[in-house]
């Protein structure tokens, strides 16, 4: 097969083209910024609809993946305009040329911020959709523009709506290199290895056991795996859908922290401070449709692993 993946420099785009690769997959790289690795790569920007046109009248792909958004929460509420031109407008154009070009199959990099804040624990699929930003109601406009391309163009997709994707590459060839970095896993980390002088927790008087928050946290290789089941249901004809990718099991933040002092066997400083606005206390996915329907199986679900594997990337900075 050849595939797409649009934003394949990222986080979770280039553990997704290192998974096609492993499986033999011919993959084409579409992304502003040129990966790391050695790759076919095309310098584009998805919002240019001439660029798509020449790049599919270039190459034949069976289906395209597509990680181009942007993803900081507070970010989207200080610049709205940013993220619905980049993570709607330039989604929009994308699908365009996919029509014209006759590629009718989208693997979309959803999130579980489509939900706002929970009305239930373990959040299925059916739950509400009441995103609380523009980053998580840009996902879900996506999302019911996607619904629409089926209706009116037969272009199928599936929305893989992850909790908190973490770790790294379980061979150490990549992970997370954010810029600013607002994931707790790295944050914690780079604290450990001294690139900051402190993590911050935000609340500590939750109703959770701890009092911090809890999250759902599943490893990137995972999700890329997901991904891959993702696609082979759509090729085989399966209807256009959504999937929640978390492992079913939350993780608080003081949990985080104490593994990584585990792992890292150092010292993490600590800063307390008050709870932010819109912080639910509890996230957790309920993924059995993942299961029952492509036969997921997160293989990398313990925090440890999760944590040994970010550690072993952030011991590699500055990475090249």
């Amino acid at each position: 097969m050849r595939f797409l993946v649009v934003g394949g420099a990222g986080y979770i785009g280039s553990q997704m083209v290192r998974h096609l690769l492993q499986a033999n997959h011919e993959v084409v790289v579409a992304d502003t910024t040129r990966p790391r690795y050695d790759i076919e790569w095309v310098g584009l920007d998805i919002a240019d609809a001439d660029a798509l046109d020449t790049l599919f009248s270039l190459y034949r792909f069976d289906a395209v993946f597509h990680f181009a958004s942007y993803i900081q929460v507070g970010e989207s509420v200080s610049k709205p305009g940013k993220y619905y031109r980049n993570n709607v407008a330039a989604t929009l154009v994308l699908l365009e040329a996919m029509v014209r070009a006759q590629v009718m199959c989208l693997i979309f990099s959803s999130t579980a911020a489509v939900y706002g804040d929970p009305q239930r624990i373990p959040i299925d699929e059916q739950h509400p959709k009441l995103a609380i930003n523009p980053y998580g109601r840009s996902k879900w406009m996506v999302e019911q523009i996607l619904e629409d391309f089926d209706r009116a163009y037969g272009l199928r997709s599936v929305c893989l709506r992850y909790f908190n994707a973490a770790g790294a590459d379980p061979h150490g060839e990549g992970g997370e290199c954010h810029e600013p970095e607002t994931h707790l896993i790295p944050l914690i980390l780079q604290a450990a290895a001294g690139r900051r002088e402190a993590v911050t927790v935000f609340g500590r008087d939750y109703d959770t056991p701890d009092g911090t928050c809890i999250r759902d946290y599943v490893h990137i290789a995972d999700l890329a795996s997901a991904h891959a089941l993702a696609v082979v249901y759509l090729l085989e004809g399966g209807a256009s859908t959504a999937f929640n990718l978390g492992n079913g099991q939350g993780f608080s933040v003081q949990q985080v922290i104490d593994m990584a002092r585990e792992v890292t066997g150092r010292d993490i400083q600590v800063v307390d401070a008050p709870r932010r606005a819109g912080d639910p206390p509890r996230l957790v996915a309920d993924a059995g449709k993942a299961r029952e329907v492509l036969g997921w199986r997160p293989v990398h679900d313990s925090l440890e692993e999760i944590v040994r594997h970010a550690w072993h990337w952030e011991q590699k900075y500055p990475w090249h």
